[in-house]
């Protein structure tokens, strides 16, 4: 298959670099078709009250999922890639850093529930979701399969995974007509599910889990290595998540039908963020290679990244926004009101593709601590936001303090000098400067 052509790349390298994540990006577009099929059917059968005690019991989990992954899934990769034939030690000290991970997850949740619980949501329901951190460790499997470029085996392990998670639902939803709880368990068999798949890939290439060991001087390295990312998950975490949160407290009775309905409006708005991660990924190691040979060109192919950055994310804006109103038929007439609060947070992800590729470039020129400093900006901006306008706007008011903390977050470097370059050509692209350049130029 041939990849369409991008301004300022060389074709063959474009089929190249993306040669290694179509798998991928199959795999992520299959499970983002199964999951909003899904998340429509499901949202439908709980009503928005029903929804939004599920949706921010996963959320309040959520803000401790870097906590039960260690960060360590890219640094799995890169050991894997560096030392194959230390495969064993390598993937054994993860699994059993990430179990005791989220082993220790449990009681540091319930320590939290103490002091911050979520009103009308039992703790019960936390406690269910809390173990989804301790069936997560088998996903270590991934990195090996990313490691030996066979993202094939990820893509069937995700469809698969999600078909059977979908059907589980769907039984639940229209046979059983099942209370939340189910679906609160089904929420964790569906981590355990993708596990055991990613287990049974991994045994059919002949390999086995019973081979890995646990090397301490290892696991003091991967720690050592991982602990930023953990601290800017947490921060990613609370910058992605506490909007639902913060929408169903402060609205005290209608917080849960509010909270319900908002997460409607996240599943399609954020549906595309996967495709710049996999765009860059695929990108960079061309733009990097100009890096090293030649700076000017490396400077175009930055710019010609952000410009791609921008088309397709105002094309996926104006697209969802203008639809809105035809999307919530899709839904029952209580999510309705969600419609307008949709085309105003999907502008979001101008800023999201944006800010994607804005943080491979500070990688790749050393500036790890301003990914950390900009996501925690973003979200200091969005609690103070969402405290100031959720109590007059409700939802709306919500996605209006996302789409403010995400601009602030991604362009945060126009005001730090050695950064603020980067920072205008990311401005030159959201204006559409090249687009009108070439129309003068006419």
């Amino acid at each position: 298959m041939k990849i369409p052509a991008i301004k300022g790349f060389d074709q063959d390298a474009l089929n190249k670099y993306f040669k290694n994540t179509g798998w991928l990006m199959l795999g992520r577009v299959g499970s983002m078709a199964i999951k909003m099929f899904i998340s429509i059917q499901l949202a439908n059968f709980l009503l928005p009250a029903g929804n939004g005690v599920l949706k921010t019991s996963i959320a309040y989990i959520y803000l401790f999922a870097a906590l039960a992954s260690l960060g360590l899934d890219s640094f799995i990769v890169k050991e894997l890639h560096q030392y194959p034939k230390n495969r064993d030690a390598i993937l054994g000290t993860a699994f059993i850093l990430k179990t005791a991970a989220g082993l220790l997850c449990l009681p540091v949740i319930y320590v939290a529930w103490l002091f911050f619980p979520l009103s009308d949501i039992p703790y019960f329901f936390i406690l269910i979701l809390s173990f989804g951190g301790v069936f997560q460790s088998l996903t270590i499997i991934d990195a090996y399969f990313q490691s030996e470029v066979k993202s094939k085996y990820i893509m069937q392990v995700q469809i698969v995974g999600n078909l059977l998670s979908a059907v589980i639902k769907l039984v639940l939803i229209f046979y059983f007509k099942a209370a939340l709880i189910y679906f609160v368990y089904a929420y964790v068999f569906d981590i355990l599910l993708v596990s055991v798949g990613y287990l049974i890939v991994y045994k059919n290439q002949g390999l086995s889990f019973f081979t890995w060991n646990f090397d301490q001087t290892l696991a003091k390295k991967l720690l050592s290595l991982s602990w930023p990312l953990i601290v800017s998950g947490i921060m990613v975490s609370v910058y992605m998540k506490i909007d639902m949160l913060m929408l169903k407290e402060i609205l005290g009775d209608a917080g849960a039908a509010a909270s319900g309905a908002y997460d409607t409006v996240v599943i399609f708005s954020e549906a595309l963020n996967f495709v710049p991660v996999v765009i860059v990924s695929s990108l960079f190691p061309a733009i990097l290679n100009a890096r090293r040979d030649d700076p000017e060109r490396y400077k175009k192919r930055l710019q010609n990244l952000f410009d791609l950055m921008v088309w397709l994310s105002l094309s996926f804006a104006i697209v969802i926004s203008i639809g809105s109103p035809l999307i919530y038929k899709l839904f029952r007439p209580e999510f309705a009101s969600a419609a307008p609060v949709l085309a105003v947070h999907v502008w979001g992800s101008l800023f999201v593709f944006l800010g994607v590729a804005s943080s491979q470039f500070l990688i790749t020129e050393g500036y790890n601590k301003l990914t950390f400093i900009r996501t925690g900006f973003g979200a200091i901006i969005n609690i103070v936001l969402n405290f100031l306008l959720i109590p007059t706007m409700g939802m709306m008011g919500t996605a209006i303090a996302t789409v403010i903390a995400y601009f602030s977050a991604t362009f945060l470097i126009l005001f730090i000098p050695k950064t603020r370059t980067q920072g205008i050509m990311m401005l030159k692209s959201l204006f559409l400067v090249s687009a009108f350049q070439k129309i003068f130029k006419r």
